[in-house]
């Protein structure tokens, strides 16, 4: 049986539901070697601000049980060297078919605003990411993340400065995701990413000091799918616009459990870590499992859940 693995996001339709996550597989090129990016359904690139950031000092990664801490800090290149170095792989990655999402952020309403309108005209790429939700940097983002009318804000600033589609990428560490998403769909977001890492932190015993150099950084990884899922599903029953799952997406399996939740598409994340091969192994998968259950089309498995 043919299985049809396309699904829609807003105006766009990838042709799998597996992504990318940002921040961990830089601009494209550096996973290229582990992996066939045409695979893809889509790739979120690392995000970028106005201008370039150090990110924070090391060390800024750390391994847990089931999972690993990051503070890297959003360190990237700044727009101008993003459009003049990174959009032509982009280019060619797009030629195969990939929805291409650029991951934006800023320190101010401002800095969000400055980055969309760059984009503008920028043929490369299908939507913007709006990253609100970092916990591993000591300014900005984070506010955005974690009240609804700065979220509101943010993302109708990045909508009017934009010609592509927003997603909004939404952080976990609120009392109330489902009310976050509301804020921002009603802002004009046409997507949500859900979810952004956790906060968390890691002890070096004998030295009695924090693993990483700013105290406590972002959990990912295994560990938070069962939070993800969670709020996946809460999101899905508040909001009308499409979902794109993560955290914790290790297998066909765990990809699929998020569509069911409500997720239309995925993105895989810290398992590029661990196996830069593991999103070709979950389109396969998902195409096998499908194949197997008699599904046709991928996409009406999406908020399948029965409670």
């Amino acid at each position: 049986m043919s299985v049809d693995l396309s699904v829609q996001i807003g105006a766009l339709r990838p042709k799998n539901p597996v992504m990318l996550a940002s921040g961990t597989a830089g601009y494209g090129p550096e996973l290229s070697g582990g992996l066939d990016m045409a695979v893809l359904g889509g790739f979120v690139t690392k995000g970028i601000a106005v201008h370039p950031w150090e990110g924070n000092a090391p060390p800024r990664i750390a391994e847990t049980h089931s999972g690993m801490l990051n503070a890297i800090g959003l360190q990237n290149v700044g727009l101008e060297a993003f459009l003049s170095d990174k959009v032509p792989y982009l280019h060619e990655m797009r030629g195969n078919g990939s929805v291409i999402a650029v991951n934006v952020i800023g320190k101010t309403v401002e800095e969000y605003y400055d980055v969309a309108k760059g984009l503008r005209g920028c043929d490369a790429i299908d939507a913007l990411e709006l990253n609100i939700s970092c916990p591993n940097i000591k300014e900005g983002g984070i506010a955005f993340g974690t009240d609804c009318a700065a979220a509101a804000e943010v993302t109708a600033a990045t909508v009017e400065g934009a010609d592509k589609p927003v997603w909004v990428k939404l952080s976990p560490n609120v009392s109330n995701i489902a009310a976050m998403g509301v804020a921002c769909e009603e802002a004009g977001a046409t997507a949500l990413s859900v979810i952004n890492t956790l906060l968390g932190m890691a002890i070096d015993l004998d030295r009695r000091r924090p693993l990483l150099s700013i105290g406590r950084g972002g959990l990912s990884g295994p560990a938070i799918k069962p939070v993800a899922l969670r709020m996946v599903w809460e999101t899905s029953q508040a909001c009308s616009i499409p979902i794109l799952g993560m955290g914790g997406i290790w297998t066909a399996r765990d990809a699929l459990e998020f569509m069911v939740c409500g997720a239309t598409a995925v993105q895989i994340g810290t398992a590029n870590f661990v196996n830069p091969g593991t999103a070709a192994a979950v389109v396969a998968g998902m195409r096998e499992w499908c194949d197997e259950q008699g599904i046709e089309r991928i996409e009406d498995i999406v908020g399948t859940l029965r409670t």
